[in-house]
């Protein structure tokens, strides 16, 4: 019998809404949400369900909100769909996610990682304002060509004119990340260089770059007094895509994931090759489920569970 994996979403899934059904109907997600209220010492739910104002979309989308709020709603998520599933064999998170992956694992528990995930939401906003950048998807293009396109449309050394890929979502869709300018030029040659489509994404930052940097020391202290268990199953790790249950590396990864690729194509490869068969996205939409399709092919099973309704038809 194959095995299952638990996969939870980053950044980009999050909506307006997201969690009021679960806070109504199920017992335990409310219990996760309150109790993420009371450690934070504000309202996430109301950021998460919104107040009816036209400015709720702009304050979810604020990096030190929308972290926490994609990584309560996992994890309410998962209480809620804990008495009616077994055991997880793996899981893996993108981005963002790699903490709900660590705290469903047993890793990390929820008060510090919630704790965590604020304080990176913060020090990432920090580092986007301090030096300004931005993203795009390139659509159509091999890895290796992708990363030969960022090298060409990087500058000359000087520091501020960088751009590398940021995100191995699945083959054929890549995300870069980096400065303005160098971003613009790689958009430029994409297509002249076999991509189907460049776009230019709606971002506040430069995520998964060296443009992060400026957030990796707030982080580095952070994770220096955390304390982190052995996962009770392997987690796959963004920055190296294989599995592993050492704290110690864990604490290293999650710093060095700042400025790393996600490299989540090769973290599905490595699932399947060690036996995932049926895959569970725990959380906001259905990104996840839609690339273990387009890298595993459309015959394994996945399921996502983000909503009541998700959870009261199993």
């Amino acid at each position: 019998m194959g095995k299952t994996a638990l996969i939870f979403p980053g950044q980009g899934s999050q909506v307006v809404g997201m969690g009021a059904d679960l806070y109504d109907a199920m017992p335990g997600a409310r219990a996760i949400m309150d109790r993420a209220n009371e450690v934070l010492g504000f309202s996430l739910t109301d950021i998460m369900f919104g107040t009816g104002s036209e400015n709720d979309a702009d304050l979810l989308k604020q990096t030190q909100n929308t972290q926490p709020a994609l990584f309560v709603h996992s994890m309410a998520v998962l209480q809620a769909m804990k008495a009616q599933h077994g055991n997880p064999d793996m899981a893996a998170g993108h981005s963002l996610g790699e903490y709900s992956a660590l705290t469903a694992a047993g890793a990390i528990s929820f008060e510090d990682a919630l704790q965590t995930v604020r304080l990176r939401g913060e020090l990432m906003a920090g580092a986007g304002k301090m030096r300004p950048g931005t993203m795009a998807a390139i659509l159509g293009m091999e890895d290796a060509d992708v990363e030969s396109l960022c090298q060409d449309a990087s500058g000359d050394g000087d520091g501020y004119n960088i751009v590398q890929p940021a995100n191995f979502n699945s083959p054929g869709q890549i995300v870069i990340s980096g400065d303005v300018s160098a971003v613009e030029r790689a958009v430029e040659l994409a297509p002249e260089r076999g991509a189907r489509r460049a776009l230019m994404l709606p971002v506040s930052g430069a995520f998964h770059s060296p443009l992060m940097e400026a957030a990796t020391q707030g982080l580095t202290d952070a994770l220096a007094a955390l304390q982190i268990q052995t996962p009770a199953y392997p987690v796959y790790l963004n920055v190296t895509a294989s599995p592993t249950i050492d704290p110690e590396e864990i604490r290293t990864r999650l710093v060095e994931q700042l400025t790393a690729p996600v490299r989540w194509a090769h973290i599905l490869r490595a699932m399947h090759e060690n036996g995932a068969s049926r895959f569970i996205e725990v959380g906001a939409g259905r990104v996840l489920c839609g690339l273990v399709k387009r890298t595993l092919g459309r015959e394994l099973e996945t399921v996502a569970f983000g909503t009541a309704a998700d959870l009261e038809k199993e």
